[in-house]
């Protein structure tokens, strides 16, 4: 299911779209933005870095954890008593993290969305408005959140849980700091270093892979076929600018006062022409390469003419986590190919 990189669109007839709107608010604590939902990587994340509240100097420069801990997140300096071993995660990202990071183990239940990977404990937990009770019923020493606009960490204090935060990230940075907080939190500091390190030399090599015109390659990024999209200063945006292209939304009426997620019209995206087109709206509303040039005059856009309409996995792309390098890798795959347009 989708988290937050994809904005919920409140007006759209994709009932998983329509949720998120309430995801993206709870998650990114920006309500001001009537878009928001699956796509939320418009917040920012806190940019503390977590910090030892004891132990030696030796332990910490050897990457190892020593509790207590206590990390500086987004909802305030969470003290961690001890090495959790029972984490309840109502965030999928901070699950796929978790488990990225060698922690699995110690998460004993996720949020109704954390559908990733298939071994984690999938329950009926709401991520979006959590019950106390629920969650207290798994006895956890520590629950993991995208956002807590509930008041979850205040409530769960008079159990002597503490919570934290992890937001969703505007920048690849934020989300490197999020795996050093969640490694910090968890004892799998090193490990958390040695996955982020890893993400960053794939990420460099897909890049280096890319195609590099001499013009940039303009692209449309869709997220529901309402044309919601999102700009370049969004977190998948600023993705994508990695590989050199160029977003049409950028100059799009409302795309500063939207948040980087203006709803763009037929007309305007016909006019911009987009040498691509990339679908994050596959599994909600069932887009692709044959719906898109069955449009009304969708059929001579570039992107569609020249077969370069490359659909993405919604979850996928909503998402901040270890799979940012399945989506770009599947977005470069799209750059280098030549496919035939559809019938």
């Amino acid at each position: 299911m989708l988290e937050t990189t994809k904005p919920a669109l409140a007006r759209s007839s994709c009932p998983s779209i329509r949720r998120t709107t309430s995801i993206r608010r709870t998650t990114l604590g920006v309500t001001a933005i009537f878009i928001g939902a699956a796509l939320a990587a418009c917040s920012s994340s806190s940019s503390a870095r977590p910090n030892a509240e004891s132990g030696s100097s030796s332990a910490a420069r050897a990457g190892a954890t020593v509790f207590p801990v206590t990390i500086r997140a987004a909802n305030g300096d969470i003290r961690i008593p001890a090495r959790p071993t029972a984490i309840v995660s109502l965030s999928p990202t901070a699950t796929e993290m978790l488990y990225a990071i060698g922690a699995g183990g110690q998460v004993k239940a996720v949020d109704e969305n954390s559908d990733y990977p298939s071994r984690a404990p999938r329950t009926s937990l709401d991520g979006v408005l959590p019950n106390v009770e629920a969650i207290v019923s798994y006895h956890p020493d520590l629950v993991v959140v995208a956002g807590d606009s509930t008041g979850l960490t205040h409530e769960l204090a008079a159990f002597g849980v503490p919570v934290l935060s992890e937001p969703a990230a505007a920048t690849l940075d934020n989300a490197y700091e999020e795996y050093e907080q969640l490694g910090t939190a968890t004892g799998h500091g090193t490990q958390a270093r040695a996955e982020v390190a890893h993400i960053q030399a794939q990420i460099a090599s897909i890049v280096h892979s890319a195609p590099r015109p001499a013009a940039p390659g303009t692209y449309y990024y869709e997220l529901d076929q309402t044309y919601y999209s999102v700009t370049s200063s969004t977190f998948i945006g600023k993705v994508l600018g990695l590989l050199g292209l160029k977003n049409i939304a950028d100059s799009a009426a409302g795309a500063s006062s939207s948040g980087g997620y203006p709803q763009l019209s037929a007309e305007f995206i016909a006019e911009a022409n987009p040498q691509y087109i990339f679908l994050a709206d596959t599994l909600c509303c069932q887009q692709s390469a044959t719906t898109v040039a069955a449009r009304p005059g969708w059929s001579t856009l570039r992107a569609v003419r020249d077969g370069h309409v490359i659909g993405l996995n919604d979850d996928i792309a909503s998402r901040w986590g270890p799979r940012i390098v399945n989506l770009l890798r599947t977005v470069v795959n799209g750059l280098n190919t030549k496919h035939a347009a559809p019938a």
